[in-house]
């Protein structure tokens, strides 16, 4: 069954046959809110809104580890995140859509692991390859199918949030390596893979990162949701080729 994690712009999946809707605890504490069942071309399917569903979980209180959990006690065996992240490298301007392959982690503070510790021994995750392969590679041929651009491969910088990034941590970013920026992108992908939940990101690029061409002086808040609202639609597409499969 394939569990979608929607993020900033897509609240809600238009296109899912909804059957119901369950409130799932865990012993985590609450989801961002009830999981959403339903079909999408005679698919199942699982939807979570990553920061509820009226937008009101800011990124770094996100209980990530209360929505894998719950997305993985409910059956679910695959997990493709959508997020908004702001470009840096110089292809990935605002509209693009990308399937990043590796991340930095510039969060501190948050739930990280479901290891709480004296519970049993220490387990080491090899993260090396953050993303699955096998889901990276199943969004990439599904966008091929269907005539959608999606560029394959990023380097997805994670940030704390909620505020956005200087022109100067952009920099330092970049320098580092990466070429996407966004606030969601850990713990998430860290829980799947202790939980051996095959997970990958589809990323909407929402607008040029801090100090890049139309962001160099600040981010145009205004123009992001002509932005995000057009290239749903495409992530929507992709998801029910997903599921045509």
């Amino acid at each position: 069954m394939l569990g979608i994690i929607g993020g900033s712009g897509l609240t809600q999946l238009a296109n899912l046959d909804v059957s119901h809707r369950e409130v799932v605890r865990t012993p985590y504490g609450e989801p961002s809110g009830p999981l959403t069942f339903g079909r999408i071309n005679g698919h199942d399917v699982v939807f979570i809104a990553r920061h509820g569903y009226g937008h009101t979980i800011p990124p770094h209180l996100v209980n990530y580890r209360a929505n894998i959990h719950a997305l993985e006690t409910s059956g679910v065996t695959q997990i493709v995140s959508v997020a908004s992240v702001g470009g840096i490298r110089g292809d990935l301007g605002p509209g693009a859509l990308v399937v990043p392959h590796q991340i930095i982690d510039y969060t501190w503070g948050r739930e990280m692991t479901f290891q709480s510790g004296g519970d049993g021994p220490v387990i080491h995750v090899d993260f090396t390859d953050p993303y699955d392969a096998e889901v990276r590679q199943l969004l990439l041929d599904v966008s091929r199918r269907i005539g959608e651009p999606v560029i394959d491969g990023a380097v997805y910088a994670t940030t704390q949030g909620p505020r956005l990034e200087t022109a100067a941590e952009i920099n330092r970013m970049e320098d580092d390596g990466a070429d996407i920026v966004g606030m969601t992108g850990m713990p998430e992908a860290g829980l799947a893979r202790e939980l051996e939940l095959p997970y990958a990101a589809l990323c909407v690029v929402a607008n040029w990162a801090a100090g890049r061409a139309d962001s160099r002086h600040g981010i145009k808040f205004e123009s992001l949701e002509a932005v995000l609202q057009e290239a749903m639609v495409r992530v929507r597409r992709i998801i029910e080729g997903i599921c045509e499969k």
